[in-house]
């Protein structure tokens, strides 16, 4: 059949419309997706991860006197952590409060909310606090002070304004056991907390962290507990095993013997007159020895005590002694290398 030229002519461009039109709607989709591809792909590029965290605040009034990571933890009672020095007033218990001492609290604790942290004047002003509080309280602030202690006292950081705690620049000739001496505390804490492993590599012109001692110590015999200060400062508490009925530990005030700090010595029993060494296996005295003097109230005259380790550290916490504060075996060398003998003073009371 024939077709007039005119509307073969129409058809051909109406074709040639429609794959125009064809071609530019699939170039149009095409940057429409490119474009939001991009999109997503950059906002991914710029989020933050929901799991990163900003940087902690620093103190500027600090010094260290190391970068070493430390080789030991205080006390063996595994790794030692970074203190919480962030805390709201809401978790003050207020069971037993005395507003006025509730108020004290919440502005101590306020302190360590500051950036930077005001470690140091927060500390002190939890330890004024200490004897006005109730029970609750106290334990409050008592966990606060131990954790802070972990800071000020037994990490490498020097705080400027701290009283306790100063650093010091070895002279040559120095030795750590003399250092010691002037500060009234045992070379053995500034090896642990200047990381030092044996005294003979201690190096001049090297400023290190010292602690202006003594530590003293007070034991509760109703609570079988034992509260160590830094002179007047609390640091820290230990559950303890006291002496059995019959054989109670005196109340009253003794002193670490000049000559009494002995690690796992020979030792006789004066009930059974057996004596034990170190290797054998039911060895009753633990990591440490502290022999004390009694100087004040029942004490005095007393004989025979000490502060030592256990072989059996299920009985701590219990009446299970001959009249010695037992301590768990790492807690007997921190306060082994704590108390300076012939100084440090140890208070038992009911």
């Amino acid at each position: 059949m024939a077709v007039y030229p005119g509307s073969s002519m129409r058809s051909r461009a109406t074709r040639l419309r429609r794959n125009l039109y064809t071609v530019v709607m699939v170039i149009v989709v095409g940057v429409v997706v490119a474009v939001g591809y991009m999109w997503v792909v950059r906002g991914r590029g710029t989020t933050a991860p929901r799991d990163s965290t900003l940087p902690a605040s620093v103190d500027e009034r600090t010094t260290s006197v190391s970068d070493t990571p430390a080789r030991g933890t205080v006390g063996g009672a595994g790794p030692r952590t970074e203190p919480n020095t962030t805390a709201s007033a809401s978790a003050i218990p207020a069971a037993d409060a005395n507003d006025t001492v509730s108020a004290l609290i919440a502005q101590a604790m306020a302190l360590l909310n500051q950036q930077p942290p005001k470690v140091i004047e927060a500390r002190d002003r939890l330890n004024e606090v200490l004897p006005m509080a109730g029970d609750q309280q106290r334990a409050f602030v008592k966990e606060q002070l131990a954790a802070l202690a972990d800071k000020w006292l037994f990490g490498k950081v020097i705080f400027t304004e701290d009283k306790l705690c100063s650093g010091y620049k070895v002279n040559p000739g120095d030795m750590l056991s003399t250092i010691g001496k002037q500060h009234n505390v045992p070379y053995e804490i500034l090896m642990q907390i200047n990381n030092i492993e044996r005294p003979e590599l201690l190096q001049a012109g090297v400023t290190i962290k010292v602690i202006n001692g003594p530590f003293n110590a007070r034991v509760y015999r109703s609570a079988f507990t034992m509260d160590l200060y830094l002179q007047n400062t609390y640091v820290k508490s230990f559950p303890v095993g006291l002496g059995k009925p019959g054989m109670e530990t005196p109340t009253g005030r003794w002193r670490a013997k000049a000559d009494g700090k002995l690690i796992q010595p020979i030792w006789t029993d004066p009930v059974t007159g057996r004596t034990y060494h170190p290797q054998d296996p039911d060895y009753p005295l633990g990591s440490r020895w502290i022999a004390l003097e009694g100087i004040g109230g029942a004490a005095v005259g007393r004989t025979g005590f000490a502060i030592h380790g256990t072989k059996d550290p299920e009985q701590i916490g219990t009446p299970g002694s001959q009249g010695c504060i037992r301590l768990h075996n790492g807690d007997a060398v921190l306060v082994y290398n704590l108390m300076m003998p012939g100084v440090s003073l140890i208070d038992v009371v009911d």
